[in-house]
């Protein structure tokens, strides 16, 4: 019997490899502008094409390479940044394992220009899948460049199975957005397709996270500091009155380095227990500084997930210092009753120049009696009572004997109706409105409460839906346009949703810098926070990607739903009450809500006889 296991050939090995580290274009980016800050380099510039399937270049102002280094760079497991086992537990840089550019010659054509500090020429050398082209000398700048084209080329499955060209290249902005945060010293820039998307200067901590996220976040922001033996932890978390539902700011750094950590994420919600509505998520951006040789960053290929020696006493100074940011910015109540710039309250002392103050004289009619009708000078005022009450039982009469139209439901609420189920009938029992939230009433099949609010949601789900359908949709024009403000991420999927949005009433004119104008709403939504419900439009289409445009058009509509209908809360009149059962149960579904809530519950009749046996 013949030997069956065989070594893999380089080329494939190298495919495999890539397969762990190089999964899409933000991954290419995320390893070279990586290694460009690792090269000591102080301004770094990343150029897009088509979300970086046809070239991501990078170009750094670093230290350079050698011709042998420059070679020797793509061989795989080859580093400069770490030379025993023991190595590994102490970490200063980002790339370490010598698998990045290996991975990444191998899935693309690769072109790089280095020159070494302090050298007259430098090095070209052009690679495609693994195989060394040309190696030549080169005029070009201190630094390197280096451009991949055609990512993925010689592997057309990974390349099929890429997204579309707004999702990829906002994967590419989270991975800029999360080196920019924690390299303040490195000037950055981004263009894609030739337009400049990010220009970054060199500054402060505080100062980089507004260029990267607009200003509007400077007054949301609370410092936060915290030193002990075991870590340190810097950083800003925001005011709990800028949480929201989602798209929050939340990051942690670790050495320098992004981190995704749940266990730390819920010392963060702890702090903030009570202080922000539940399901809400606050804004931080928190960097720790502690000794590499008690973390252990090599536990998974992207190296986001990072093992902490000392996880539960961290987790505790995480907690506190996070309370702590909260109570110096007053953003927890408290009371203080040692003031000491109280006002004082002057104490009354009589003096020879204190004024004095007579009473005033009450001139009284000693002559007057209220019971008197004969008195010439005082006279009631005739005025018939009856006219107050005229017609009144005859109006109550009306009222009471007035027939109401509903639908009628099967005589089980659970299950769904279908339209030949559904008809009108007669019932002379009126609706009633209970605590403001539910609507009772009598039909055929025993007690019925409908959820108001629920209710509405789904009627006026099912109309901007009809509206986005068919392309039509009322807008009211503002007399004051409000300015609203994009992420660049945000910014990325706005254009996917703008004919969505005008369909449906909305009236956005772009002013540039990820700036919009909010000139119309939909007819209905005037008294609603505007900027508020277009984030969360968009935040929500980011989560589920732009390129599922019915799931966009739904997310779109049910949120215009909830903002638009009424509240609990709200007392409704019998007219009201009879249109909203009437509008709901001419719905395609009344039971449940868009997101699958339940609107009507039913008490049988049955049900209610066991109640009273």
């Amino acid at each position: 019997m013949s030997d069956i296991i065989h070594l893999l050939p380089d080329s494939i090995a190298n495919q495999i490899a890539a397969g762990e580290v190089i999964q899409r274009p933000a991954s290419v980016v995320k390893e070279l502008v990586e290694n460009a800050i690792d090269a000591g380099a102080n301004n770094i510039q990343v150029n897009i094409k088509d979300a970086g399937k046809t070239l991501i270049q990078v170009v750094d102002d670093g230290k350079g390479m050698s011709e042998t280094d420059a070679r020797m760079a793509f061989e795989r497991h080859a580093t400069s940044k770490i030379s025993t086992a023991e190595d590994l537990f102490s970490l200063h840089t980002m790339g370490f394992r010598g698998e990045a550019l290996a991975s990444i010659a191998a899935v693309a054509h690769i072109e790089l220009r280095t020159r070494l500090r302090g050298s007259e020429l430098g090095t070209c050398i052009t690679i495609a899948g693994s195989d060394v082209q040309d190696v030549e000398p080169d005029a070009c700048n201190e630094g390197s460049i280096f451009s991949v084209k055609n990512l993925f080329f010689n592997v057309p499955a990974r390349r099929k199975f890429l997204k579309s060209n707004e999702t990829e290249f906002r994967n590419i902005i989270n991975e800029f957005e999360r080196i920019a945060l924690v390299n303040p010293q490195v000037a950055l820039s981004l263009n894609h397709n030739e337009t400049e998307i990010f220009n970054l200067p060199v500054s402060g901590l505080r100062q980089r996270i507004i260029n990267v996220y607009g200003k509007a976040l400077n007054q949301k922001l609370l410092s936060l500091d915290a030193q002990s033996s075991l870590a340190t932890i810097s950083g800003f978390v925001g005011r709990p009155d800028s949480a929201k539902k989602r798209g929050a700011l939340q990051f942690f750094f670790v050495n320098g380095r992004f981190m995704k950590h749940p266990y730390f994420h819920k010392a963060i919600m702890q702090a903030y227990e009570q202080l922000i509505p539940a399901g809400e998520m606050p804004n931080y951006f928190i960097y720790f500084t502690l000794d590499p040789a008690s973390i252990d960053v090599n536990i998974h290929p992207t190296k986001t997930e990072i093992k902490f020696e000392n996880e539960q006493p961290i987790w505790q100074i995480l907690m506190a210092a996070t309370r702590e940011a909260l109570a110096k910015s007053s953003a927890i109540p408290s009371i203080d009753f040692d003031v000491e710039d109280a006002i004082d309250i002057p104490v009354y002392t009589p003096t020879k120049e204190t004024p004095t103050y007579k009473a005033p004289n009450v001139q009284v009619n000693s002559n007057y009696n209220p019971f008197e009708t004969s008195s010439s000078s005082y006279k009631k005022p005739e005025f018939d009572w009856a006219q107050l009450y005229k017609g009144f039982e005859s109006e109550r009469a009306s009222v009471q004997t007035e027939p109401q139209v509903f639908n009628d439901l099967p005589a089980n609420g659970a299950e769904e109706m279908s339209a030949s189920d559904t008809f009108f009938t007669e019932v002379t029992n009126p609706c009633y409105q209970y605590k403001g939230r539910y609507i009772v009433t009598s039909l055929k099949s025993g007690l019925v409460l409908i959820d108001q609010h629920r209710a509405h949601v789904r009627i006026l789900f099912d109309q901007y839906m009809t509206n986005l359908s068919q392309q039509k949709g009322a807008s009211q024009q503002v007399l004051f346009p409000e300015i609203i403000e994009f992420t660049t991420s945000e910014a990325t999927v706005l254009p996917s949703l703008m004919d969505d949005l005008h369909a449906i009433g909305f009236d956005l004119s772009n002013l540039g810098s990820d700036n919009y104008a909010i000139n119309g709403l939909p007819s209905g939504l005037e008294n609603v926070d505007s900027l508020a419900l277009l984030r969360d439009i968009v935040s929500q289409a980011l989560e589920i990607g732009s390129n599922v445009q019915e799931e966009i058009r739904k997310t779109i509509a049910l949120s215009l739903a909830k903002a638009a209908a009424i509240r609990s809360g709200k007392t409704l009149s019998t007219e009201e009450m009879d249109h909203l059962i009437a509008s709901l149960f001419s719905c395609s579904e009344s039971n449940l809500t868009p997101d699958g809530k339940t609107i009507i519950s039913v008490l049988t009749d049955d049900e209610l006889e066991k109640r009273f046996k």
